[in-house]
């Protein structure tokens, strides 16, 4: 068992990935819409006009049925997505809305095409591994990181159970999530 952090979360994300690959389709459609009626009792409470949210990649919960409902409910409301302009760099917002060109991205993830940036007050963001203090595991890229440095905004984790682990053994720069997402509830995070 090496000691070494990076390899250490290498190994957990990867673990935690392989686990959420492993779901059948529509089991992790189940857990999507468990997850979706979380999301409503959380934004009921946080009233947030303008969303951010991730395309589903590597079967993470596809939560766009449950944003396309969002939109819906009340007039005004804005769904964006991240974009990457620069690797190095925070990411972007754009507003999404079903129909809107999505290219793809260097990883074959769609985004919009162009947009005004739309600054989002509350951010659904993936998680593969998570631990209990609100502490995720992306995949390495550090874009989330980057991005939540520079945004005032409430950082939400949204992902299955599979991915909970004990400890994800963050680095400085990692932020913990404001609130944690999944089948199971809403929580938020311990201090």
């Amino acid at each position: 068992m090496s000691h070494d952090p990076a390899a250490r979360r290498k190994r957990m994300r990867e673990h935690a990935l392989e686990l959420r690959e492993r779901l059948p389709a529509e089991r992790r459609e189940r857990l999507s819409a468990a997850i979706g009626a979380h999301l409503d009792s959380l934004l009921g409470r946080l009233q947030p006009r303008r969303l951010a949210f991730c395309w589903p990649y590597r079967a993470e919960p596809d939560l766009r049925p449950w944003v396309q409902a969002w939109l819906a409910a009340a007039p005004g409301r804005v769904a964006a997505l991240p974009v990457v302009l620069e690797r190095h760099a925070p990411m972007v917002f754009r507003a999404w809305t079903p129909g809107v060109p999505m290219p793809l991205d260097r990883h074959g993830i769609p985004h919009p095409a162009d947009g005004e940036a739309v600054e989002p007050e509350l951010v659904l963001i993936p998680l593969n591994a998570f631990d209990d203090r609100g502490y995720r595991l992306g995949y390495g890229g550090g874009y989330f990181d980057r991005t939540l440095a520079v945004l005032r905004t409430v950082a939400v984790g949204v992902g299955f159970e599979v991915g909970r682990v004990p400890d994800t053994l963050p680095q400085q720069f990692d932020r913990p999530m404001d609130w944690l997402v999944t089948e199971a509830g809403v929580a938020k995070p311990r201090a």
